[in-house]
């Protein structure tokens, strides 16, 4: 029989956790805040919403599986069609005109002109100041009676007062006025999106467009706009997922002493929000929570196909 002969390095056998499962652990201590917080607030309240969209509840009584009758109930109930419908034109409304203005902000303030830097502020300030004073004010400035617009209008063309816009007083011009409020505090932010982009256009192609004789006109139209196609596509995904989730900004513009707003301004987060802490019939606004999750959904699926096409 053949004797073995074991050599001994000297070194004791590893024992414990191993590296890679130590570097693992360090890697998910990290995730594990946001995870828990993500899941505690956000995905364990969609799917009791999911849930919650096939039975009637009020919160008190046992709950009542009732299927799809809270999705049928959706397509015959008239004031979800107006919200679904305000929200919409808003929709359409508020994004290009942020997107023109805001693209035009970044144009005109990435040149070397005097005051840059505090145009960019001023400009940028409106997103970041408090939703509740500047409501306070832009109602102020378009009061019907004392506000300074109607005043000036009053004194330029002549026409009395009390026949000029009530502005956000007036069912016919809400939805006018929220738009142009919306365009105005958040065309700031995206202002700055858009001067990031701006930065990152190579000179050279602004150069070479100019020694083919193009004029300012052709190398926006054939050197910026395509450089910023990955930048525009974005900015306009953005801006349809926070139209389509707008609430609080109605609700400061619009909302009474009663904190209810009407048929011309009333949106699709404030109706499941009335829906469900006001009529408490949590199963039915939770229907449309998922209807509106959807829209978002599928906008989402969009944007993530657009920024691949683009990335190639």
């Amino acid at each position: 029989m053949q004797n073995e002969t074991v050599i001994s390095t000297g070194k004791p056998p590893k024992t414990g956790v191993s590296k890679s499962v130590k570097e693992h652990l360090v890697a998910y201590s990290f995730i594990a805040p946001n995870f828990i917080g993500f899941a505690l607030f956000t995905l364990v309240p969609m799917i009791f919403a999911f849930v919650l969209a096939f039975v009637k509840w009020d919160g008190a009584n046992p709950m009542d599986y009732v299927g799809l009758k809270n999705f049928n109930r959706l397509i015959q109930d008239p004031t979800f069609h107006k919200a679904l419908w305000n929200t919409i034109i808003y929709t359409i409304g508020v994004v290009p005109l942020t997107m023109v203005c805001a693209l035009g902000l970044a144009i005109l303030l990435n040149q070397k002109i005097l005051g840059r830097n505090i145009m960019r502020t001023v400009f940028f300030f409106p997103y970041v100041a408090s939703l509740v004073a500047v409501a306070a004010v832009w109602n102020f400035i378009f009061s019907p009676t004392m506000g300074p617009i109607n005043n000036i209008l009053h004194a330029i063309t002549g026409i009395p007062i009390e026949e000029l816009p009530r502005w956000a007083a007036d069912k016919d011009w809400a939805m006018f006025t929220v738009v142009l409020f919306t365009v105005w505090k958040n065309m700031g932010y995206y202002m700055v999106i858009y001067l990031a982009g701006l930065q990152g256009v190579n000179p050279e192609l602004y150069e070479a467009a100019e020694l083919d004789g193009a004029n300012a006109w052709k190398r926006f139209r054939n050197v910026t706009i395509p450089q910023l196609a990955p930048t525009t596509f974005f900015v306009l995904m953005i801006l349809i997922i926070n139209s389509f989730k707008v609430y609080d900004i109605f609700i400061n513009l619009f909302a009474g002493a009663d904190n209810q707003l009407n048929d011309s301004t009333r949106v699709l987060v404030y109706q499941i929000y009335n829906t469900a802490f006001r009529s408490l019939d949590y199963g039915y606004a939770s229907a449309m929570a998922i209807v509106l999750f959807l829209l978002v959904l599928g906008i989402t699926i969009v944007q993530f196909r657009g920024e691949k096409k683009y990335g190639q």
